[in-house]
């Protein structure tokens, strides 16, 4: 299954299970649990979407809880039930959709740990991913599984995996390094905590619900015992799905409407903007992707002392509804070269909209799939917060090199970000049927 299919899977199973709360989930719930071969993480993941709208539109479904009168348990909602196949020809939880909880992971290979070791834990890694992502749990466990996550469905969890520079030296593939796995350049202004950056393995996780996406990060992390070692490790938000009145584009911590000009699978040159080529070099990434990541902090205090006026000048969007300060809706492209009545720019030739255009980087492009986070307050009360960027393309010296470079120092927007982490990884096609992520590589 390709990404774009698995996006649509997505979507249509959010679809359905609204569909099918609207109308009462009891007699679905009773058919269900009289098949045969059901599960009932399957029962618990796809019958109960009217739990919860029952409680929205009248509160039938919740008096019956409350009064202790419905013999059947109230099954999860569709935030539960929605499923994202761990196989097909890209990764998953590259061209998904980012879900509500997100955790980032590198580690380094343990001294001695070799070619063969990789291969096995990457085996292991694919095998737990492949089970947690199921629409139907296997009901025998791994031994390494704690079952946080039991009484859940698979809630969109995707796991991705992706290898860093210094991988290939450590299993001596130092002559199927990729020529886009270079380091990235140093930015003047970045401020990279090396603790925080770089890895051996990197681990992306996203899942609709917290525990799930717990689970995950702890099942793998204990698959890796004897053989990697976290090197560190971020954890993030977004939006939990059917909080707003419709499907909207997120908002980060600013407050600001974020991702309006991503990438979208169904543009026609998405494939060759985002995937590695199946004629691509080397032959082990086709169907993959580069995954840049950094952890930018937003310095929010500084920023909320801005008036809104002064935000939406340095973005180049409304905050209201993240339409261009050159006219529109959100979705209206933007026009740099719109002059005002008083025969100002309408877009700012610092507004971080110009600097980060396809039109202003010889049409470079990334597929932006973050996550926010927070990770308290500092003795000076300043909160530890901001996003978690990963950005996804084909060749990240022709996506997101030329960007940054722009963007660093003279977007207006830079005074109020500081770039504290980074990392670089080659993120391989997707798995076949019993295959594991890597293989072609540790094993061609």
């Amino acid at each position: 299954m390709s990404a774009t299919d698995r996006t649509a899977g997505r979507s249509a199973g959010k679809t359905s299970g609204q569909v099918s709360g609207a109308g009462g989930a009891g007699p679905e719930a009773a058919e269900a649990a009289a098949r045969p071969g059901v599960s009932r993480r399957r029962l618990l993941g796809t019958a109960g979407a009217a739990g919860a709208a029952g409680l929205v539109v009248g509160g039938g479904a919740g008096a019956a809880v409350a009064t202790g009168t419905r013999d059947e348990p109230t099954a999860l909602t569709t935030v539960g039930s929605a499923h994202v196949p761990f196989e097909g020809v890209h990764q998953a939880g590259i061209a998904d959709p980012a879900q509500a909880c997100g955790h980032l992971v590198a580690f380094d290979l343990k001294a001695g740990a070799d070619r063969k070791a990789a291969a096995a834990l990457l085996r292991r890694w694919s095998n737990a991913a492949r089970d947690m992502t199921a629409a139907d749990r296997p009901t025998t466990p791994a031994a390494y599984d704690d079952q946080v996550a039991d009484d859940a469905g698979p809630s969109s969890l995707t796991v991705t995996f992706g290898f860093g520079r210094s991988f290939f030296t450590r299993t001596g593939l130092t002559s199927k390094l990729p020529t886009a796995l270079a380091p990235l350049p140093d930015f003047p202004a970045d401020r990279l905590d090396p603790k925080l950056s770089n890895g051996d393995l990197w681990v992306q996780i996203g899942a609709d619900d917290a525990l799930v996406a717990f689970h995950a990060l702890r099942v793998l992390q204990k698959a890796a015992a004897g053989t990697a070692t976290v090197r560190w490790q971020m954890n993030g938000f977004n939006r939990t799905p059917g909080a707003t009145d419709r499907p909207r584009t997120a908002r980060n911590l600013m407050g600001q409407i974020d991702g309006t000009n991503n990438p979208k699978p169904t543009d026609a040159d998405f494939d060759k903007r985002i995937f590695v080529p199946a004629t691509g070099s080397p032959d082990w990434m086709a169907g993959g992707s580069y995954a840049v990541v950094r952890r930018i902090r937003m310095l929010l205090d500084t920023w909320d002392r801005l008036s809104v006026a002064e935000q939406e000048r340095v973005v180049g969007r409304r905050k209201s509804d993240g339409a261009p300060l050159s006219g529109g809706v959100e979705t209206t492209p933007v026009q740099l070269d719109k002059i005002n009545a008083d025969r100002s720019l309408a877009i700012a030739g610092d507004a971080h909209i110009r600097l980060a255009a396809p039109a202003s980087n010889s049409g470079a492009a990334m597929l932006r799939r973050a996550f926010s986070y927070h990770d308290g307050f500092g003795a000076d009360g300043t909160p530890d917060a901001g996003l978690l960027f990963v950005a996804w393309q084909a060749d990240p010296m022709t996506g997101f090199v030329p960007v940054q470079r722009k963007l660093d120092g003279a977007d207006g927007l830079s005074r109020f970000l500081r770039h504290e982490a980074s990392g670089l990884f080659a993120v391989p096609g997707g798995a076949g049927k019993g295959e594991y992520v890597g293989q072609r590589l540790l094993e061609g």
